[in-house]
């Protein structure tokens, strides 16, 4: 299938204005990473915790950073859309705290400060975060229970302790009766996000009346929930990067090596300095937008990494061919004919690819946004680094290889 005709665009006679452009973005990255903000590393890599809450009500940023003031240096930002009032929080952790073992915890949206244990706990600001928050916004609840903070543990051991439906002492026929309700509150309320109002609980058919009776009039509602939380400690996100950059790294060198045994040595340096390319304006764009780099990023730009290459295969498959057809014509004419031969393909490859990863950046929501974005940036770089740096490169080298072997023949001949 073809969606433009035969062309004879002559590509690599603009490979210098084209590598300078590369060139200079690439600078502005370099430049921002050691003289600006630089890179936004994830708490993946530099280590923290992470917080995702909902407010019943539009928070105040403004506010809320204040009331964290104490804890350290905390980022606030929306997330999601705004009218669900949710809001993500993250503290990073003091360059001086150290987590024997290298140990980290991700926390399941239920869970609450007092279901970690003290190991779980070190190096993690959850609980401090939350208890600074209801100081602040759920002063009146004062002892009662609080619905959208405690976990269904902990509301389990406030059953069992006021017994409303006189089950008696017996420990195994009180987890038996009130577990299940806990967990059925706990489900709702990961379903809706937040109890909103009391009677929400009226929706519960597993609650017995003296239980339902029992929590509406001993429990209260704080001003927001936990949707989820995760911490990574300092040695962990120490190792996450290293292992991250060693993954990129040995993509490119594997890359590298197939595209030298499946075709020639200029063609896997030519292919390898795209890649190093794409990657090098993908975390130019990250910096530049700020965006978060963890490892669903990581996942992004490997994604990109194969993506780019599969480009650049095809362009060098048919230069290959054109090598068998075409013996003694110069490898630059070879090489344009090669990518024009290419291009409707590469067209249609680059605009379903673009057709799917498009609608992800617009409404796949914050999640996944940052690894559509990669995507885009990667798409669009990818087919340009096919055609303006791997041919440039691989024409470059094989003419440097051609030259020395002239010069040996040369000297052989003396």
């Amino acid at each position: 299938m073809r969606i433009i005709g035969d062309t004879n665009i002559q590509f690599l006679k603009y490979r210098g204005p084209a590598l300078v452009v590369s060139m200079l973005i690439i600078l502005v990255g370099v430049g921002y990473q050691f003289f600006g903000p630089g890179l936004n590393l994830g708490i993946d890599f530099v280590g923290g915790t992470q917080v995702t809450l909902k407010f019943n009500e539009d928070p105040d940023l403004g506010e809320l950073r204040g009331v964290l003031e104490s804890i350290g240096e905390a980022t606030v930002q929306r997330f999601d859309e705004a009218e669900k009032h949710e809001v993500l929080i993250r503290v990073q952790n003091p360059e001086e705290l150290e987590i024997e073992d290298s140990e980290a915890s991700d926390v399941e949206a239920e869970a609450t400060p007092e279901e970690q244990s003290p190991e779980a706990a070190r190096g993690d600001f959850t609980s401090t975060i939350l208890t600074a928050l209801g100081d602040h916004y759920n002063q009146e609840i004062g002892e009662r229970f609080d619905l959208n903070t405690k976990g269904a543990r902990d509301l389990l051991d406030r059953l069992r302790t006021a017994d409303p439906d006189e089950i008696g002492f017996d420990v195994e026929a009180q987890l038996a009766h009130y577990e299940p309700m806990a967990e059925a509150v706990l489900d709702l309320r990961k379903e809706q996000g937040i109890f909103s109002s009391i009677d929400d609980l009226d929706g519960i058919t597993v609650l017995s009346e003296a239980t339902r009776a029992f929590i509406k009039s001993d429990s209260a509602l704080g001003a927001f929930s936990l949707l989820g939380a995760e911490s990574v400690g300092p040695a962990v996100g120490a190792d996450l990067r290293e292992k991250a950059t060693m993954a990129i790294a040995f993509s490119l060198v594997g890359m590298m090596i197939y595209i030298w045994v499946r075709f020639q040595l200029p063609y896997g340096l030519g292919a390898v300095a795209a890649l190093f390319h794409d990657v090098l304006i993908s975390l130019t764009a990250l910096a530049l937008a700020q965006r978060e780099i963890n490892l669903p990023t990581v996942a992004a730009i490997l994604t990109l990494v194969g993506y780019s290459v599969n480009d650049s295969v095809v362009v060098f498959d048919r230069v290959r061919e054109n090598l068998r057809l075409h013996r003694g014509d110069e490898l630059k004419g070879l090489m344009n004919r090669s990518i024009n031969q290419t291009l409707s393909r590469t067209l249609i490859t680059s605009g379903t690819t673009m057709m799917v990863v498009l609608p992800l950046y617009l409404f796949g929501g914050d999640v996944i946004n940052t690894f559509a974005f990669v995507l885009l940036i990667g798409i669009i770089v990818g087919t340009y680094s096919s055609v303006f740096v791997a041919a440039p490169v691989a024409l470059t080298v094989s003419r440097i290889l051609v030259k020395r072997k002239e010069r040996k023949r040369t000297g052989r001949r003396k």
